[in-house]
């Protein structure tokens, strides 16, 4: 009787098959259901997708598809969005060993394949052979026969179950509902975006407008279509790794509507979020160009600086000649002046009519983050029709590392309007001012700024003494 009824338990069991064997399921892209992306300037890029799948109940192994070929595996968070307390995750892996010919002749080797010849239009031969090798070029066995490479075709009878077409999340799952929407979330390497700034300014040096876009490049190995696109402007930190970053791969290029609404912006921790105001597809290996921001009627001014350096305080030297003042642009990033929108760090450069109409490049320069309120400074070139001349006509020793200097600048302006120039001396040591020609401002300890108007085709001196303690 015992017998029998052990008998009985071991034939039941073998009809129920192993009794923690988990259920099987997959979801893909066509599951999606919504998808946003937030880039940040580091590389950096994180995705929420949303998908709608149907699941048996009970321990289940789900293999989650076309996720980004650059995911931080250790990011992902898997959620329901359904039930939340009805989807647990168990365990996780990353499957990566992606389908190639290469890696599908590997997996293959001491195995049986089928060799294709095609003789003519209509006929063809087939032979069965085992793979031996793939090390510098494919062996294969054909009867007692060793072939070093074919001439013909490879035929497998089947992809390997250990490699994938994607780049593939798979996890062991505890699951309550069959219907669930859940929300897959992860950092991703590969992103990065800039800004870019247009600014035409008028033939009256002063009123300007600005077009601000967003170049966005895409290499994380996985496309977004229809995505919520948000851009993070600030320095976001990350802990340092071991990890190797991949080889850059080839880009494509997309231009935008030339027109589009404002993104809104907001503050977000340190940094600033600016959300498109439309959705957009973010193509794998694509750069993509958005609007970020439009302005007209802002008022800028056209500013000269001429710098000297502190190496020119010395013994008398020969007058420096043809000394060309640097040319800046300067603005107010304000809502007085029809701006006020944080600008992210970017390159803008500056174009401006000429007599005839015609829009011509005249400079430009990268800005960092501004926030609104600040003024903007950008450096355009050095000035033609500016020319100064730098004159040492002084110099006396009063004690040990005592000294005396006098200066003399003369700046020309050759111009048909009026300039304002800032003479930026450096003073190496502890200074005094004995006389001076124009007032002056005590910028920093070493720093002294004379700021002088001169007048249209007519000539400023600016004369000074000074003494120094090294």
């Amino acid at each position: 009787m015992k017998t029998l009824l052990s008998m009985l338990m071991i034939t039941l069991l073998a009809a129920c098959g192993p009794a923690d064997a988990a259920e099987e399921a997959e979801t893909t892209g066509e599951d999606q259901t919504d998808v946003a992306v937030t880039v940040y300037n580091n590389g950096l890029g994180f995705v929420k997708d949303t998908r709608q799948i149907s699941l048996p109940t009970g321990e289940v192994e789900m293999a989650f598809k076309d996720v980004a070929e650059r995911i931080q595996p250790e990011t992902v968070n898997l959620r329901s969005l359904t039930d939340e307390g009805s989807l647990t995750v168990l365990e996780q892996n990353y499957e990566y060993d992606l389908m190639s010919p290469s890696k599908l002749m590997e997996k293959y080797v001491g195995r049986d394949v089928r060799l294709v010849s095609l003789q003519d239009e209509h006929r063809f031969t087939e032979v069965e052979a085992k793979l031996l090798s793939v090390n510098e070029g494919p062996i294969y066995q054909v009867g007692d026969d060793i072939y070093l490479g074919h001439p013909g075709e490879v035929v497998l009878p089947e992809v390997p179950d250990e490699l994938y077409a994607t780049p593939t999340l798979v996890w062991l799952l505890n699951n309550a509902v069959n219907n669930q929407r859940v929300e897959l979330s992860y950092l991703t390497e590969g992103f990065d975006w800039k800004a870019d700034y247009v600014l035409t300014l008028g033939e009256d040096d002063r009123s300007m407008d600005m077009v601000g876009w967003v170049t966005m490049d895409n290499r994380s190995g996985a496309t977004y279509e229809d995505a919520q696109l948000k851009l993070v402007a600030g320095e976001v930190h990350r802990a340092p790794s071991p990890r190797p970053d991949m080889a850059p791969r080839a880009m494509a290029m997309e231009a935008a509507e030339a027109k589009a609404a404002r993104p809104e912006q907001e503050a977000f921790a340190d940094f600033h979020l600016y959300t498109m105001p439309r959705r957009t597809t973010i193509r794998q290996n694509q750069k993509k160009q958005l609007q970020l921001l439009e302005v007209h009627n802002a008022v800028a001014e056209k500013h000269y600086e001429l710098r000297s350096r502190p190496q020119f305080f010395g013994h008398i030297r020969e007058p420096l000649r043809d000394l060309r003042p640097e040319v800046f642009l300067k603005f107010d990033n304000s809502e007085d002046n029809n701006m006020g929108m944080p600008l992210p760090a970017g390159v803008v450069r500056v174009y401006q009519e000429d007599s005839g109409g015609a829009l011509q490049f005249a400079g430009e320069d990268r800005i960092d983050h501004t926030p609104r309120d600040e003024e903007v400074r950008i450096k355009t070139g050095r000035a033609f029709d500016i020319v100064a001349e730098r004159k040492q006509t002084v110099f006396e020793r009063i004690a040990d590392q005592v000294m005396e200097f006098a200066f003399e600048i003369e700046i020309r302006n050759h111009k048909d309007v009026a300039a304002e120039v800032d003479v930026i001396e450096n003073v190496p040591g502890d200074w005094n001012m004995l006389d001076n020609s124009h007032e002056y401002e005590r910028r920093d300890a070493h720093t002294i700024v004379f700021t002088v108007d001169v007048p249209s085709r007519d000539k400023t001196v600016v004369e000074y003494r000074i003494r120094v303690r090294r």
